[in-house]
């Protein structure tokens, strides 16, 4: 009797699991169909190798196409377009684009088609001298000489273009780096999914993820933590919003709750996102890393409006335009915080962030976790009600019927 009711509670509990499933692909819970055909082409219209590095990532959907392209030049930039048209194509003029003409030489066709485009530059990388016991203060420290990335050598994208995986990962290093590299790994996405490795970000069609590593860097002092400068550039109509979504839930990250990201949005509007950035404040001091290896990470607010800087693909893709129809919005992400080992623990250090168009994806509970859920708190609510319903029967069937007798 003990093994049926085991076996009972058992088919109670996958049929919880089925219906939920059932009921999130239904209403679209943390789930998406969509998908896009994609395609990694590395310097478009150009043969032969080069000091310069252009990734095209071609994501074309039902009647529209994503384009997005990762560059070197200048500093590594992420440019996002999209356009209306599963027929559009970008276009480089290379004599210009390897010259000091790089502005508007790089174009996506035809022209009118084009309903948005921003772009993400990773402009610096910030050392600094962590003495401090109270977090509020940890970044306050004194700084080291920025690592400029626009000064940075970076290795050719065609030694790490995979074409199956849709993966390409930049690696360089500066001239007073005798040792080490500064690498991002870029991942394209067909559909929705998540991510197979810490920390598990979601992704959509719609988004690419970046990998931020340092790795055997020699650090300037015995307590040094690292910060990275994001910047986002976007039409003066919009406006940069950073945000932090808290949740209950940390299956996928163990003990991070919460999520952040930089939005894109019309200005003082109620419009949907148009473009994001979106991490979760956590990185990772060994390549393969288990929980003990993860620390937390802090980000700045979003600065005010600045000017774009005119570099690299920014500048190649907005041209002129750059200066009067475009501002900046700057966060700092820093990895670590007191208390925390320093980067020369294991001289290894992982980021992960996804860039996409439309509005970020939302991590919702699993299937499993919702079955769970309902079990637990379901069960003795049923239990209850069953049990109640048997006592009122039970006192239902000891009163005798007709009259009761008067003495």
């Amino acid at each position: 009797m003990k093994l049926l009711a085991g076996l009972v509670r058992l088919d109670v509990f996958l049929y919880f699991i089925s219906l939920i499933t059932a009921v999130q692909a239904f209403f679209g819970g943390g789930t998406d169909n969509y998908r896009r055909k994609v395609s990694l082409e590395l310097n478009p219209g150009r043969s032969g190798s080069s000091n310069v590095s252009v990734l095209h990532v071609r994501a074309v959907g039902g009647n529209d196409t994503l384009h997005f392209l990762w560059g070197s030049q200048g500093v590594p930039t992420l440019l996002l377009v999209h356009t209306d048209s599963p027929e559009t194509r970008v276009q480089i003029d290379w004599e210009r684009m390897l010259s000091n003409n790089i502005s508007g030489s790089l174009t996506v066709e035809p022209a009118s088609a084009v309903r948005y485009s921003t772009a993400f530059l990773f402009s610096k990388i910030w050392e600094y001298r962590d003495n401090s016991t109270d977090q509020s203060q940890a970044a306050a420290d004194s700084y080291f000489p920025p690592y400029s990335l626009e000064e940075f050598t970076w290795e050719d994208l065609n030694r790490t273009l995979n074409h199956s995986a849709l993966t390409a990962q930049l690696c360089g290093r500066n001239q007073s780096q005798h040792r080490g590299r500064v690498c991002f790994q870029i991942s394209a996405f067909e559909s929705w999914g998540r991510d197979p490795a810490w920390p598990r970000l979601l992704h959509s069609a719609n988004s690419s993820q970046l990998r931020f590593v340092i790795e055997g860097v020699t650090p300037r002092s015995n307590c040094s933590r690292f910060a990275l400068e994001l910047l986002s550039i976007d039409s003066r109509d919009h406006e940069a919003r950073e945000e932090t979504h808290r949740s209950i839930d940390d299956e996928y990250t163990p003990s991070i709750f919460q999520v952040s990201q930089l939005v894109s949005v019309h200005v003082n509007s109620s419009a949907p996102v148009l473009s994001y950035a979106q991490w979760k404040p956590v990185a990772y001091r060994t390549a393969s890393p288990v929980f003990e290896d993860s620390t937390p990470c802090r980000h700045s607010p979003a600065s005010p409006p600045l000017p774009p800087p005119r570099l690299g693909l920014a500048l190649a893709f907005f041209g002129g335009a750059l200066d009067q129809g475009y501002r900046a919005s700057a966060v700092n992400i820093s990895f670590g915080i007191p208390g925390e080992p320093f980067y020369n623990a294991t001289g290894y250090l992982s980021w992960s962030c996804l860039l996409g168009l439309g509005s970020p994806p939302e991590d919702s509970f699993s299937p499993l976790v919702l079955g769970i859920m309902v079990v637990g708190l379901g069960t003795p609510a049923l239990l209850l009600l069953v049990g109640g319903a048997y006592v009122c029967v039970r006192r239902l069937g000891r009163q005798q019927p007709g009259y009761a007798p008067i003495n």
